[in-house]
């Protein structure tokens, strides 16, 4: 029998092939082609891993020099959460722009063009998309990844999405199961609780679920959240009750099934991401997402022994951790088979048009109409209330119309603003204030994200507008305050094409 640091036994290359991890640099590092040669099967990539499309499809040809039929897995959702362009901002506006419009052909286009390019760059997994229905509009990490607040629509478009992404050639990973939308908790950081009914389960948050299935997704990612109605014990990525009994067994859904990353709190912090690890594969997964930080070979190696162990001492049968690494080869297999990627066939500006069209525009009462609206001809002052970014989103990524009304209005000048460390409406007006200082007599573009759920940024337009009732608001997370300003601007996310859908209207540019 050879030791479990041959890498070579059968045993071991099972626990291998069922790791996604991810790993720091632009180059693929020595111990992950080892890894690669021993039975790794997958590998998953982050924004600190990309700098161009260039340098990304040259990483994708260094692993498959070393394993042909690797999987590349992503986390492009498009929209708040790019990869691709984690530093510039995506060039396709999120689910819930797309459910704005409400057009399912489009979705299927904007899907279809992300996967195109993904495609082109050598990935063939997308951990995306998110089908969660954001039935809490207070939810601090879904939001704007959702398509919205309503059943059908989340269903319809979250299949359309699976079609367009998969028509490209590249697997769909629906998240995140069995639904992350009705939560104010993330994640990220700690244990989600959702207490509604299993009949309210079954008719809201499982029917997007229900229509991805439908629709092909090749993947279902769990999500680290406790729902007492279907297991009051376990999370839904440990909970065999959830993901055989329900997803397999209820739903019938047959492809991969892959956990969110072990390392968030809400297993790493309660059950530990080794025995986190064995707990999601007894309970049905079949791949281990493990990268978004640590990412390194010490931890496959502790993931791969843990697994083995398990294995040894009876706690985790063979069969299943074999059934499981079947899947993720089953899922290599049907990437490799996909081809080539074909050439646009939707245009490369598709997602500038569907931002565009997601735009909503109104103004508050008394102060005239959109109709009415006199574009910006001379540069004016940005100001954004800039909230602390969540994990999924991160902070690298650019976002706001700053920079697009520069492009347009040169001589155009920003600042950002936060609610800094006071009380909140103390902060707010304090907040509002500097602004107003540091506008002068600049007409103002007041930028904010999720007025809603920061009553410091309510309070800091309050102050605003109070002094400049002429300013113009952009709101580009979930548009759940009351529109106020001249002109009330929601775009429904704050991706780079919707930053630059909305300058157009302020300045009358292109698509205005």
């Amino acid at each position: 029998m050879t030791t479990l640091a041959d890498g070579t036994d059968t045993l071991t290359r099972d626990a291998l092939t069922v790791l996604q991890p991810g790993f720091t640099g632009t180059t693929a590092p020595d111990w992950l082609l080892r890894r690669l040669g021993e039975g790794l099967a997958s590998v998953g990539l982050f924004g600190r891993n990309i700098a161009s499309p260039g340098q990304l499809a040259a990483l994708t040809a260094q692993l498959r020099a070393e394993r042909d039929d690797v999987l590349v897995a992503i986390d492009e959702e498009g929209g708040d959460v790019t990869r691709l362009e984690v530093r510039s901002g995506s060039s396709f506006p999120g689910n819930h722009a797309l459910g704005a419009v409400d057009d399912v052909e489009l979705t299927h286009q904007v899907a279809h063009e992300l996967g195109r390019r993904l495609a082109s760059c050598g990935v063939n997994l997308n951990w995306a998309p998110s089908a969660d229905v954001n039935s809490d509009p207070r939810n601090p990490v879904i939001g704007v990844r959702s398509f919205g607040a309503d059943t059908e629509l989340a269903a319809r478009h979250t299949a359309a999405y699976v079609t367009g992404l998969q028509s490209a050639g590249v697997a769909a990973c629906t998240k995140h199961f069995p639904g992350h939308g009705d939560t104010a908790v993330d994640s990220h950081h700690a244990l989600p609780r959702i207490d509604v009914s299993a009949d309210v389960l079954a008719e809201r948050e499982l029917a997007p679920f229900r229509a991805a299935i439908a629709a092909g997704t090749r993947a279902v990612m769990s999500a680290h959240i406790l729902v007492p109605a279907l297991d009051p014990d376990r999370p839904a990525t440990l909970s065999r009750r959830i993901l055989t009994g329900l997803l397999r067994g209820e739903l019938g859904y047959e492809g991969l099934i892959v956990t969110d990353g072990m390392e968030m709190r809400a297993i790493a912090g309660t059950y530990g991401i080794e025995r986190g690890s064995v707990l999601a594969i007894a309970a049905g997964a079949d791949a281990i997402c493990v990268g978004g930080g640590l990412a390194d070979d010490a931890t496959v190696l502790r993931l791969r022994d843990a697994l083995v162990g398990a294995v040894r001492a009876g706690e985790l049968p063979e069969e299943r951790l074999a059934e499981a690494a079947g899947r993720v080869r089953a899922l290599a297999r049907w990437a490799g088979a996909a081809g080539s990627p074909a050439e646009s066939t939707h245009g490369t500006d598709i997602g500038l048009h569907a931002a565009r069209r997601a735009l909503t525009v109104t103004a508050a009462p008394g102060l005239g109409s959109p109709d009415t609206f006199e574009p910006l001809t001379e540069p004016p002052y940005v100001a954004a209330f800039t909230p602390i970014a969540n994990i999924a989103v991160g902070d690298e990524t650019p976002w706001g119309v700053a920079a697009e009304l520069i492009n347009l209005l040169p001589g155009t000048v920003t600042g950002s603003f936060s609610a800094g460390d006071g009380p909140e409406k103390k902060a707010g007006e304090s907040a509002g204030r500097a602004a107003l200082q540091a506008a002068g007599s600049r007409r103002i573009v007041a930028v904010v994200r999720d007025e809603h759920r920061h009553p410091w940024m309510a309070s800091a337009l309050d102050a605003l507008l109070a002094a400049r009732p002429d300013s113009i608001v952009v709101e580009m997370g979930v548009p759940q305050a009351t529109p106020r300003g001249a002109l009330h601007i929601a775009t429904h996310g704050a991706a780079r094409v919707c930053g630059r859908a909305a300058a157009e209207v302020i300045t009358g540019g292109p698509g205005a």
